[in-house]
């Protein structure tokens, strides 16, 4: 939490009505627990009226916890692809707290898949919660949200980075989240000066459900907490309407703010943590100097990169490979390698004995990771996480997504060896 000498320790927020989508678990929940301990109502708007068979919450274990922090809650059960249950959930706000002075537009669906892996529902449920979701709560809240004194409309969306490398992996999921931001853009100039709207995202992955689901086990060591965004949350709708159009990454406002130990917001203190998506390394991590003249110098020296080559790497795969890994693992893995020692390499951990070398495999294969064969060398090194390598663009994965992760697990153990 916040040092208690923080400018926003006192209760900014009492009072206040927040309504927020996607509140029942995660990011949401813990905006909402933030403003409750000031005093504030929340509307819990969100689908989970019963319990989830894999994901913790409901709307109504969310509204004992807000109850519990000093809030006052309404759970309501909304699904923001139903226009009519946003209508309905903000009319029952207003009369139930007399009106609107936050909205918080949490709610997303994420599908990290390529545009011909990507099944047209997936594609349907990312824009119409992630967009048009996002744009309808907008519409319903702002006529109420024009009347209170301090309004505000919060948008979880990422700064628009024009990058290709963050559209030809999960063009769809792209799209959907920068159209959440295109709100903003839209939304804040044209009622500049009534009602401030604004977007918060991460610097680094957050450790949530979704996260877990993408990542898999191990994965949180590398993720902060909800609370860093949270208090960012916090920062920006206790600021003056005046603040509006500002595209927020957690960290740097915070920074601002006075926050100096972010140790506190680590799942796991002092281990690498993985930067989030839409955010270029180069910026996040100064990996790029200026060099005489303004040019652009990379900073890794030739010292930096692989000694052994992509050859020898499979050597050492092929002499670790065993019937426990085989057994375990289940699934044949080729890599399209660019560069030196590049071309088509597999890891084949289904046929008995196994086995590991260049050409395809074997069997046709059930996951296909193409990346540098610099960057494959450092993955199997371990000093390149696969999940970073594929949240950055460095490795694209086409196939069994949950196969992948089974062989992240397994070059863990491997790390020894090579």
């Amino acid at each position: 939490s916040l040092p208690s000498t923080s400018p926003f320790t006192f209760r900014k927020l009492a009072g206040c009505t927040l309504f927020i989508t996607g509140a029942s678990r995660g990011i949401g929940k813990a905006i909402a627990l933030k403003a409750a301990k000031d005093g504030a109502n929340i509307v819990i708007a969100a689908k989970t009226a019963e319990p989830h068979p894999t994901l913790p919450g409901t709307i109504y274990t969310a509204a004992e916890e807000i109850e519990a922090a000093g809030g006052k809650a309404l759970p309501c059960i909304v699904n923001v692809r139903e226009e009519q249950q946003i209508i309905n959930a903000v009319e029952k706000a207003v009369k139930t707290f007399g009106g609107i002075d936050i909205l918080v537009n949490n709610a997303s669906a994420i599908s990290l898949t390529g545009t011909l892996e990507t099944a047209t529902k997936k594609v349907n449920l990312m824009m119409d919660v992630n967009v048009r979701g996002t744009y309808l709560t907008s519409k319903a809240c702002l006529p109420h949200l024009r009347k209170s004194k301090n309004p505000h409309i919060l948008n979880l969306s990422p700064p628009m980075n024009l990058n290709p490398m963050w559209f030809k992996n999960h063009c769809a999921y792209t799209i959907s989240k920068y159209g959440m931001s295109m709100c903003v853009l839209g939304m804040a100039e044209e009622f500049r000066g009534e009602v401030a709207v604004n977007a918060l995202w991460p610097k680094t992955a957050i450790h949530t459900a979704a996260m877990d689901m993408l990542g898999g086990a191990g994965i949180e060591k590398q993720c902060r907490k909800t609370d860093i965004l949270a208090d960012a949350a916090y920062c920006i709708l206790t600021k003056p309407k005046t603040f509006t159009g500002n595209f927020v990454i957690d960290e740097v406002l915070l920074r601002e703010e006075g926050v100096k130990d972010f140790d506190v917001y680590a799942i796991a203190p002092g281990h690498p943590l993985m930067p989030d998506f839409f955010l270029d390394e180069k910026k996040l991590s100064g990996s790029q100097q200026e060099g005489a003249g303004g040019a652009k110098v990379k900073t890794e020296s030739a010292a930096a990169k692989p000694s052994g080559p992509v050859a020898e790497t499979f050597q050492v795969i092929q002499g670790a490979v065993t019937e426990e890994y085989v057994r375990s693992t289940q699934g044949v893995f080729q890599f399209e390698l660019s560069g030196d020692d590049g071309g088509t390499w597999y890891i084949d951990l289904k046929t008995k004995g196994g086995s590991a070398g260049f050409g395809k495999p074997p069997v046709s294969a059930d996951v296909v990771m193409s990346m540098s064969s610099a960057d494959f060398v450092k993955m199997f090194t371990g000093k390149l996480k696969p999940t970073l390598a594929f949240m950055s663009g460095k490795l694209r994965i086409k196939g069994n997504m949950a196969l992948a992760i089974k062989l992240e697990k397994m070059l863990s153990q491997l790390n020894s060896k090579l």
